[in-house]
Parts: C-alpha cells; sequence; structure tokens
C-alpha cells in the first residue's frame, strides 16, 4: 500500500472524504486535518507502511510534504 492510499483511507474513514478531493496540493488545514489527527495518522504509517517516524520531523502543510517525509522515512529501510 502506498502513502496516498494510506492517506485517502484514513481520512475517508474518519472524515468521510472522497478519494478524488485527498490531493498531493491540499492542504491538511483543508482537509479538516488537526495536530491531533496528524498524530493518529503518523501512528497509521507506522502501523501499515512500517516506518518508523521520530519526534523531531517538520510538520507538513499539505498531503504532499507529508508524502515526501513518508517516503524519505522508507528509503532508508529499502537499501
Amino acid at each position: 500500500m502506498d502513502t496516498l492510499s494510506v492517506i485517502r483511507d484514513f481520512l475517508k474513514d474518519r472524515l468521510g472524504l472522497e478519494h478524488a478531493s485527498i490531493t498531493p496540493d491540499a492542504t491538511l488545514e483543508q482537509l479538516g486535518i488537526d495536530s491531533l489527527m496528524l498524530l493518529e495518522l503518523l501512528f497509521e504509517f507506522e502501523e501499515k507502511l512500517n516506518v518508523s517516524l521520530s519526534n523531531d520531523i517538520a510538520t507538513p502543510k499539505t498531503v504532499g510534504e507529508l508524502i515526501a517525509i513518508v517516503e524519505q522515512l522508507q528509503a532508508p529501510a529499502a537499501a
């Protein structure tokens, strides 16, 4: 499962958002993601994508930034 799919499934389950509205350019604020929901989403990444997120990651503003952070963390595991 790719990062965007995890985000889309998470937001569809929690907020009822349609997959088509969740694009890399969409801001987290536009989608209704607050800091608590962002933490829940990060835990979802850890579980579904088997990545370990640290406390010092930058706070993303868009879905694309969030995807980039997670994919950067996945890269060392793939090597």
